[in-house]
């Protein structure tokens, strides 16, 4: 046996099964805590707990079909906004129940506007619409658009903004159009130019 090989004992065997033991719960927690902060947004909304900011991004986009639209057009509409990219594959699982909630809330005052990163020709986001049977307002989008809001990590990022323009929910993933539904339905049974929030 070379003289610089470190035999192989019991005692070293369940060292390394030990350390293997914490690297695991520790990979383990590090994904719940991830999940965890992902999801809080995604739960608050459902039980009402706000994770907006009130803040009243000012919102002036010209939509595919040429229509600029303006937060002078949305005033005392409750405004699911959601940011959204062709190549994003949950944005492509999302869009369906979007158009969904969307024709669902219509009458009650909802307008769901998608806001689009995509770096394609207007006619091809556009196609991907048509093939999906998307009809809600989307506009093409740069940073700005994002910094408005406060800032996207990632897509799909939406937001709900109340009838007075103020942002009640922001949440980051694809769950926004469930975790959203029963936000969508308070901020709809609110009256116009209701109060503000409350900032603890």
């Amino acid at each position: 046996m070379d003289s610089t090989e470190v035999p192989t004992t019991p005692e070293n065997n369940l060292g390394s099964l030990r350390w293997g033991q914490i690297l695991t719960k520790v990979l383990f927690a590090g994904v719940w805590v991830f999940l965890a902060i992902q999801l809080a947004p995604h739960l608050a909304a459902i039980v009402g707990i706000e994770t907006g900011y009130a803040a009243t991004p000012e919102i002036e986009v010209s939509t595919l079909d040429g229509t600029v639209l303006t937060s002078a057009d949305l005033e005392g509409k409750v405004v699911f906004v959601n940011f959204w990219a062709t190549w994003c594959p949950p944005c492509r699982v999302e869009m369906p129940l979007l158009q969904r909630m969307a024709l669902r809330h219509r009458d009650a005052g909802l307008v769901v506007l998608g806001l689009s990163r995509d770096l394609d020709s207007p006619d091809k986001v556009q196609a991907f619409l048509d093939e999906r049977g998307i009809t809600y307002p989307v506009a093409i989008v740069g940073r700005d658009a994002e910094q408005r809001f406060g800032g996207v990590r990632g897509y799909p990022t939406s937001f709900l903004l109340d009838r007075a323009g103020r942002i009640r929910h922001k949440a980051l993933g694809p769950l926004a159009m469930l975790s959203f539904e029963p936000a969508v339905r308070r901020l709809l049974a609110e009256p116009t130019g209701g109060a503000p929030p409350q900032v603890p």
